[in-house]
């Protein structure tokens, strides 16, 4: 028996997939890299953007054709639309998946995969390594906290055996993966869990007060001491939980990656406020600041939003100043989406035209990526 995997969404997903590869493998399965040949295929499923899940129905009607010429193959659909569906204590969101989607054999809650096998990874150098899952910040234009429920970490010490593995295996690249990695721990923290003992907590201030404990800088350092890595580096942070002990553990270490993921989506006070997005651009600038001052050389990339419900023009260019500003290495633009279930659904308009965002896309493009693409300043 043969199963395939198709991945769509970011790097929490792919590490998704690799652990369900490896709970294919211990129940014999072969893996194939054609589609066709598969037994069983399995799509992990993204959907923080329209596009996403456009491109999965359509996936999904290609494999249907097929059933309807004979060929036999059984259809698992995981990831985060099955994640929202069994989410809704209700249980109409999951049966109107069904009705919707009736080629699909089993929805597989990612929760059910866990972390017992070992994933099967196709890079043997990078590997990725999931430290929590979930997210408890609910910015309004974000599915995650739907489609993936609230943050849960993975115990300290098991992150750190998994990290001493891979180094014994030859692994040197690791990245630790979470929605909110700065936040890492802080539930472990509140619900006192043992493995937490003689570890340092760092309380992270935001708007003058503490905010949540986090294990993050800890782990950190404790990952960077592992003999045989030689660069760690992590995937996603939010700027109002970037601690200055998150700051000092990266600036000590010299295998803690100087390319610093900082999302901003956008650079307009009111817009950001109406994303419930906890910062001005202002503090923003003031932790971009701060980051440089400790380490010269960092590389700061980015998440940003344009056409978000109701911005005028003159917020845009808010945007397209903080861009000049910071120079940005790179940024991962993306036209606002309407998701249900979100604040933004459900008390604001999407009234930016299609056209306006695609311009206002093409702008930030051209300034950030196209531009440091073309005088080669990163690669």
């Amino acid at each position: 028996m043969h199963y395939h995997i198709v991945t769509f969404g970011c790097a929490a997903n792919t590490a998704d997939s690799e652990r369900i590869a490896g709970q294919y493998d211990s129940r014999g399965f072969s893996k194939t890299d054609d589609i066709k040949t598969a037994d069983e295929i399995i799509i992990n499923t993204c959907m923080i953007r329209q596009m996403a899940e456009d491109r999965i129905y359509g996936l999904l009607n290609n494999i249907s054709k097929e059933r309807s010429i004979g060929r036999k193959v059984k259809i698992i659909l995981t990831g985060c639309m099955v994640g929202m569906a069994v989410r809704d204590s209700s249980g109409k969101l999951l049966t109107a998946m069904r009705k919707k989607l009736p080629e699909v054999d089993v929805f597989l809650p990612i929760e059910d995969v866990g972390f017992d096998f070992t994933p099967v990874r196709s890079d043997t150098n990078h590997a990725l390594v999931p430290i929590s899952n979930g997210c408890n910040n609910f910015c309004t234009y974000c599915v995650v906290p739907f489609a993936r429920g609230r943050e849960v970490s993975r115990p300290f010490d098991e992150i750190v055996a998994e990290c001493r593995g891979l180094a014994d295996k030859g692994y040197t690249h690791i990245t630790l993966i979470g929605q909110n990695v700065n936040s890492y721990g802080s539930d472990l923290v509140k619900n006192q869990k043992s493995t937490i003992k003689n570890l340092k907590i760092t309380y992270v201030k935001h708007l003058g007060r503490l905010r949540i404990p986090t294990l993050f800088p800890r782990l950190l350092t404790e990952v960077a001491t592992i003999p045989g890595l030689k660069i760690i580096d992590f995937l996603s942070s939010n700027p109002w939980d970037f601690s200055d002990d998150l700051i000092d553990a990266i600036a000590k270490s010299k295998i803690i990656s100087r390319q610093i993921h900082l999302p901003v989506q956008s650079g307009d006070s009111e817009i950001l406020k109406k994303m419930n997005r906890w910062y001005t651009p202002m503090q923003y600038m003031k932790l971009v600041n701060k980051i440089r001052k400790a380490m010269p050389d960092v590389i700061i990339s980015t998440d940003i939003i344009v056409g978000f419900c109701g911005e005028t023009e003159a917020q845009f260019q808010h945007t397209v100043d903080l861009a000049k500003t910071v120079g940005f290495s790179k940024a991962y633009i993306s036209m606002y989406s309407d998701r249900p279930l979100t604040a933004a659904h459900k008390i604001h308009t999407d009234d930016i035209p299609y056209t306006e965002k695609k311009r206002r896309w093409e702008i930030l493009d051209e300034l950030i990526n196209k531009t440091n693409l073309r005088i080669g300043k990163y690669k």
